[in-house]
């Protein structure tokens, strides 16, 4: 994905994206656990203190297996075509044991249960990081809601919906990477973010509301609401 430089106020950007503390590490947005390697050049990065880099990521390696178990049908390595989910799953026996205790066969269909508060504890940070990085919004107040729900679940028209930018999101702040790229696509109007193909892309946009879309691994489908902008940080 292109690199853009942030050319908006650098005081929002001088705080933790995902909390408002002070910034001491830098973390990738998305995390690499959703992501396949050779990792892509210019991965998204925001500020972060140490507690909210570090306490993340039993949730996220948690969520990566998870969409690769549902999509390989079980939560053994040799079932999951993502090599670094394998990995992860042959390295970490208590992930791969809890995430097996949730399988069940329901009318002839496997079914996995979701702990519904470590996914939304994810997309919200993702989204988080995603509203300072593209917006220059910082957003650590409750969003509106945040939704999770695979993409082959949605109907027609609401996926049509949910592909297209939120109406009226035309002007991000001046200078915020939002801005530059609504300025250089080809019918000024908000595209998604291609981080790795088929793996992780991404749609941040604010006029009144601040909306961000998110695509894990073409099947989760994820968005989070914030109504109304905030006054400046």
């Amino acid at each position: 994905m292109d690199q853009l430089k942030n050319f908006s106020d650098e005081r929002q950007v001088a705080w933790c994206a995902y909390c408002g503390r002070g910034v001491e590490t830098r973390d990738h947005v998305p995390s690499r656990a959703l992501l396949d390697e050779p990792y892509p050049p210019n991965l998204p990065v925001v500020g972060a203190c140490r507690l909210c880099n570090e306490g993340f990521s039993a949730d996220e390696e948690y969520v990566a297996c998870l969409i690769d178990s549902v999509i390989g049908g079980s939560a053994t390595p040799a079932s999951v075509g993502r090599e670094k989910v394998r990995r992860i799953l042959s390295q970490k026996p208590a992930l791969t044991a809890r995430l097996a205790g949730a399988y069940r066969e329901v009318d002839r269909t496997g079914r996995f249960g979701v702990e519904v508060d470590r996914v939304r504890n994810v997309v919200l940070k993702l989204a988080r990081g995603h509203a300072l990085f593209e917006l220059n919004e910082p957003q650590f107040r409750p969003p509106e809601h945040v939704r999770f729900v695979p993409l082959s679940l949605l109907a027609r028209n609401i996926r049509d919906r949910f592909e297209q930018p939120p109406e009226g999101s035309l002007w991000p702040e001046i200078g915020s990477r939002a801005m530059q790229r609504l300025v250089a696509a080809p019918d000024n109007q908000p595209e998604w973010v291609i981080v790795q193909a088929g793996r992780y892309r991404y749609l941040a946009s604010a006029d009144h509301d601040v909306v961000v879309r998110m695509v894990l691994s073409e099947y989760l489908a994820c968005e989070v609401v914030w109504r109304g902008l905030p006054p400046s940080v």
